[in-house]
């Protein structure tokens, strides 16, 4: 009779396990691609620095460009749920923001809460991208991806009357694209040195001036 309990609680515990072996390679994975670059980072070293065999690395990644894609991915979105920005809640509500100024706020918090998390890695991937395919790839899916987003965003402003009338959507979403874009992050927060709150408070008040009426 309890048997299925027990076959449960140990796949629960395999699969613990497993998330927190690919939470440690993941960690390490991050840092060395930050710290060295992609083309510099070996998977061994990966391996080293998280404390796991080769074997076990290669069983839960094939290669590198496997690796980066998930370690970036998980950094993009926060967890290890396969739902994409797109369709988070937190996007969702933001597209549905009745407020133009709110709407542009919420962007803002998610964005920047977004490239503290991956805004390094995403730099990794574009910096790599002149000469490794499957960084190009992932650069080139990466600002698609966030331009649809933005786009869709500010086709709801657009479609409100908010946007200024010289701008449509699609306009509006290059720009929002632009300022709010991995690069310009990098500058401020990274180079320079901005808070989280002055770059969160540049990045909002810059929006709101370039797109609203």
């Amino acid at each position: 009779m309890t048997e299925p309990v027990k076959r449960r609680y140990q796949s629960d515990k395999r699969a613990a396990a497993a998330a927190l072996t690919r939470a440690r390679i993941r960690d390490a994975a991050a840092r060395l691609f930050t710290e060295q670059g992609y083309a510099a980072t070996t998977l061994r070293q990966v391996a080293a620095t998280a404390g796991v065999g080769e074997r076990t690395l290669y069983d839960a990644f094939p290669g590198k460009a496997a690796l980066f894609a998930h370690t970036l991915g998980v950094a993009v979105v926060g967890d290890e749920q396969p739902v994409p920005v797109a369709d988070r809640p937190e996007v969702r509500a933001t597209q549905d923001e009745p407020d133009p100024r709110a709407a542009i706020a919420r962007t803002v918090d998610y964005t920047a809460e977004l490239l503290e998390r991956a805004g390094d890695l995403i730099m990794v991937s574009v910096e790599a991208a002149g000469a490794d395919p499957d960084m190009r790839a992932t650069a080139d899916a990466g600002a698609a991806a966030t331009h649809a987003v933005h786009l869709e965003l500010t086709r709801g402003l657009h479609a409100r009357g908010a946007l200024r009338p010289d701008l449509d959507a699609v306009a509006a979403a290059d720009i929002l694209f632009a300022l709010a874009s991995p690069h310009v992050f990098q500058l401020l927060r990274r180079l320079r040195g901005w808070s989280p709150e002055r770059y969160r408070a540049w990045l909002r008040d810059t929006l709101v001036r370039e797109l609203l009426a």
